[in-house]
């Protein structure tokens, strides 16, 4: 691929992609998601837990189903189940800062998370002068309606407050439906495959809505020839 990659614009997943959410931040933000819901619902954790996740499988976010089935405030369900030290938690590969130097084109974070945490995530692991854009949860409206990923309207609607064509953007992310919705509005996509199990990343990075398979972002500059339209 030419230096044209100059011309692509990179859409960056964080959790699990730019850094290692699974080793502790992951189950810091579900206890407090189950722990908030239990004490709002007046529910058991137990209850509280099973609501968490099925709202998260149907919706893609637990906050929409709990919008959508409980009139909870997003804004204060965001701030409470985020509100802790990111940096005590936070786990990272080095050389993040100097991917995003070396890597062309310009570079926008594309996540469902809340714009506070994801911003301090970025401040520690020192990607912020980097970002173009940053597309967090409070910003991902269709019509004034919530739609995260893997909403294929939000990302139309994307690529057009980036007045951009879809080939030429590229979705770095861990999670496969992202992916795919991405591949069907025309995005490029990078499947990070940092946690599956080699048959498993094997399977998924061969799927047609895969244009490339990584263990890191930092395999990415030597890996962009491979990157297919």
């Amino acid at each position: 691929m030419e230096r044209a990659g100059a011309r692509l614009v990179w859409f960056f997943d964080l959790d699990d992609t730019l850094h290692d959410a699974s080793h502790a931040i992951f189950g810091v933000i579900d206890r407090r998601m189950t722990e908030y819901v239990a004490r709002h619902l007046n529910v058991d954790e137990r209850d509280a837990d099973r609501l968490r996740l099925t709202y998260w499988r149907r919706y893609g976010a637990t906050m929409l189903g709990l919008m959508r089935h409980h009139a909870v405030d997003p804004h204060h369900f965001l701030r409470e189940t985020h509100d802790f030290d990111v940096a005590a938690l936070l786990r990272a590969e080095r050389g993040l800062a100097r991917l995003f130097a070396r890597l062309p084109g310009r570079k926008a974070l594309l996540t469902n998370a809340p714009g506070r945490y994801a911003h301090a995530v970025l401040r520690e692991l020192a990607l912020h002068p980097h970002i173009g854009a940053s597309y967090t949860i409070e910003r991902m409206r269709v019509h004034g309606d919530f739609r995260p990923k893997p909403s294929r309207a939000m990302l139309r609607h994307i690529l057009a407050r980036e007045r951009i064509p879809a080939h030429r953007a590229v979705l770095v992310d861990d999670n496969a439906s992202n992916l795919k919705a991405a591949r069907a509005v025309g995005f490029r996509t990078v499947l990070v495959a940092r946690r599956a199990p080699a048959c498993v990343a094997h399977r998924a990075g061969r799927a047609a809505y895969v244009g490339l398979r990584v263990r890191s972002v930092l395999d990415l500059p030597k890996r962009l020839a491979f990157l297919r339209k």
